[in-house]
């Protein structure tokens, strides 16, 4: 296929989001010319779109060694050191395409507006937003022209944002200023309309398919379990890895930042390994029945992309890589038969707290498709508590169980316990996560530039009456785990 003919159906591809067929097509222009910029640019793209950010960094940096000067090399690589919180390099990036005029200045303002409120560098962002200019007349940029305007009048800001969430625009914008204007609501003490915007935020916006699909998961690993010896290690042990194995809005991020101050630990953020070894296993037949005949060279093969993967996220200098992913959980059996030897750090807190922060929050509908409801969030939790942590004992991968309201209230205690399970000394940085200046792309990204405190503990009796008694099982279980220490 000739380069412009190649082009244009990738370009075809990447328009239509169809990122798995453009990822391919792009693999192999590069395999036959590994020279071709346009190839390297269109694998970049591609990749991102599929969460790839390993292999998009690294054909962004092929790109920039092709092309040094290429716009839209420098757009792509600038976006992607911002989704791999690589903060500083993705500012200036995205400030050299703004000083001049041409394609990519617009996305380049919306994208440096973003990096700078991901990263708690405030004033900066004011500064940004105050400059003015024609990029803020964009659809896209109604988000961070509001999130300016609540700096000085949240009230205001969200009633702007809740009028985009209710109108005609994009989807993803109306969720997006939906959520937003949730976020501001609950801040100002306006509970019940922070309550209701979220459900008709979730009704007209999400397409999750309830908890069917875990429910099936989670059963046939219960299943499964009750065969002695039913899973084993099928590849050699790792070392330096540590995976978050807890629900979403359990503290995982503030734990996160705090271990990426570390200088031996490495956060690597939510990569996407997990996910691809999960999606490996089943396109294969061996998940979950099939992990314990699963071939040992290919279990090591398995193995040796996720951890290659991984490390190209991790900071230089840095011994253990702590991959925050939030479906871990959900796919044990394959660490302990592809990734022995990591260490799972399992988080819990007070399932209101967790439950009523899921519900008013952006979440993928995709993966995370029970939390536009109470009753499906208490059954998920009711899912996860189910597995967790007897499936860690059972699989014996080691592991470390801390309880959200004991971090924050002892926090040295805490993540001693964690350091010492990775065999690494303690460090006072790990104690000031707030000086943490990479970005972060959780929804905890405000919170964690703050000082550890214990703001968020009880925040659920502010929505007491969307509780009833079908969660005291789980907040008696919970509250067991808190008096056990």
């Amino acid at each position: 296929m000739k380069p412009r003919v190649e082009a244009h159906t990738l370009q075809g591809l990447l328009q239509q989001s169809r990122f798995a067929e453009a990822t391919d097509a792009a693999e192999a222009w590069v395999a036959r010319q590994p020279r071709a910029l346009a190839a390297w640019v269109a694998l970049a793209r591609a990749t991102l779109g599929m969460g790839l950010l390993g292999r998009a960094d690294e054909a962004a940096a092929m790109g920039m060694t092709l092309a040094p000067q290429d716009r839209e090399v420098r757009f792509y690589r600038a976006l992607i050191h911002h989704r791999l919180s690589r903060t500083d390099p993705a500012v200036e990036g995205f400030r050299q395409l703004i000083a001049t005029s041409g394609p990519f200045r617009n996305d380049a303002c919306i994208l440096l507006a973003e990096a700078l409120q991901r990263s708690g560098r405030m004033e900066e962002f004011r500064a940004h937003l105050d400059a003015g200019g024609a990029w803020q007349d964009d659809p896209r940029a109604v988000l961070h022209v509001a999130r300016r305007q609540a700096m000085d009048d949240p009230a205001a800001a969200a009633e702007r944002l809740r009028m985009v969430a209710l109108g005609s625009g994009p989807e993803w914008i109306r969720r997006f200023a939906g959520f937003d204007a949730v976020r501001l609501l609950d801040e100002i003490g306006r509970h019940r309309e922070a309550f209701e915007l979220a459900l008709q935020v979730h009704a007209s916006t999400e397409h999750g398919a309830g908890t069917a699909p875990l429910e099936r998961s989670i059963e046939a690993q219960r299943r499964l379990l009750q065969r002695p010896g039913w899973c084993r290690p099928r590849a050699p042990r790792v070392q330096g890895l540590a995976l978050v194995v807890a629900m979403p809005r359990s503290g995982t991020t503030l734990l996160e930042q705090m271990l990426d101050r570390h200088p031996a630990i490495s956060g690597i953020g939510e990569y996407e390994g997990m996910q691809n070894l999960g999606a490996t296993l089943e396109a294969e037949g061996a998940w979950p029945d099939g992990l314990s005949d699963l071939d040992e060279s290919r279990a090591a093969e398995l193995q040796r992309t996720f951890m290659e993967g991984a490390r190209r996220l991790a900071r230089p200098g840095t011994s253990v890589m702590f991959d925050k992913t939030l479906l871990t959980w959900q796919w044990l059996p394959a660490v302990a038969a592809v990734l022995p030897g990591a260490v799972g750090l399992h988080m819990a807190r007070d399932p209101r707290d967790t439950a009523i922060s899921l519900l008013l929050n952006n979440f993928n509908a995709g993966a995370f498709g029970w939390t536009h409801d109470l009753a499906c969030i208490r059954r998920a939790l009711e899912l996860e508590r189910s597995l967790l942590p007897a499936c860690l004992e059972s699989l014996e991968i080691p592991s470390v169980s801390l309880v959200y309201e004991r971090l924050v209230q002892d926090p040295a205690v805490a993540v001693e316990r964690c350091l010492k399970a990775l065999g690494l000394p303690m460090d006072p940085a790990v104690l000031r996560p707030q000086e943490n200046r990479r970005a972060v792309h959780t929804l905890s990204h405000e919170q964690v530039r703050k000082p550890i405190h214990a703001g968020s503990i009880g925040r659920w009796r502010n929505y007491a009456w969307a509780f009833d008694d079908s969660w005291d099982a789980l907040v008696r279980a919970h509250e067991a785990r808190l008096a056990a220490g």
